[in-house]
C-alpha cells in the first residue's frame, strides 16, 4: 500500500493530527490551537483533508455548510484562510493577508503571535452563519 492509500484510509482529523505532530514546532502548537478554538467555536464542524496527493500531506479544512476555512503551515507562518472572508466582519482586524480579494481572507500568525481566543471564535461563528445563509454578503442596514 502506498503513502497516498494509507492516508486516504485514515480519518480527517486522524490525517489532521498527524499533520500537526508532523509539524513539532511552533507551527505546530499554532494549527493545534487553532484548531482546537474552531471545533469550540462549532462544535459540529466537519475536518477534511482535501488536496492530497503524493508530493503534498494535504490541508486541514474545517467545513460547515461550505467551507469556514483552511489551515496551512509555512516555513515562517501558519496561515487560516477563511474561503469567504471578505463578507465577514472584522473589526478586531484578525484578517491580516489576502486583504485585496473579493473572497477570501485570511489571517497570517507567525512566531510567538498570539491570536484572540474569543475574537477569533466569534470570527468562526460569523462564518458558519454566513454559510448557513445562503448568502455573499453580510445584510446591510438600510439607510434612514
Amino acid at each position: 500500500m502506498s503513502e497516498l492509500d494509507a492516508r486516504q484510509s485514515e480519518s480527517a482529523s486522524e490525517l489532521i493530527a498527524k499533520r500537526i505532530a508532523e509539524l513539532d514546532d511552533w507551527r505546530g502548537e499554532t494549527l493545534r490551537r487553532m484548531r482546537r478554538l474552531i471545533k469550540e467555536a462549532d462544535p459540529a464542524v466537519v475536518e477534511e483533508m482535501k488536496w492530497v496527493k503524493s508530493s503534498s500531506p494535504g490541508t486541514p479544512v474545517w467545513s460547515h455548510d461550505g467551507i469556514i476555512c483552511t489551515g496551512e503551515s509555512y516555513r515562517q507562518v501558519v496561515k487560516l484562510t477563511f474561503a469567504r472572508g471578505a463578507s465577514l466582519e472584522d473589526p478586531a482586524h484578525l484578517f491580516n493577508s489576502s486583504l485585496d480579494g473579493n473572497v477570501r481572507r485570511a489571517i497570517d500568525i507567525h512566531e510567538g503571535e498570539e491570536v484572540d481566543e474569543s475574537t477569533f471564535k466569534a470570527l468562526v461563528r460569523q462564518a458558519v452563519a454566513l454559510n448557513g445563509s445562503g448568502t455573499s454578503k453580510p445584510s446591510k442596514k438600510p439607510k434612514s
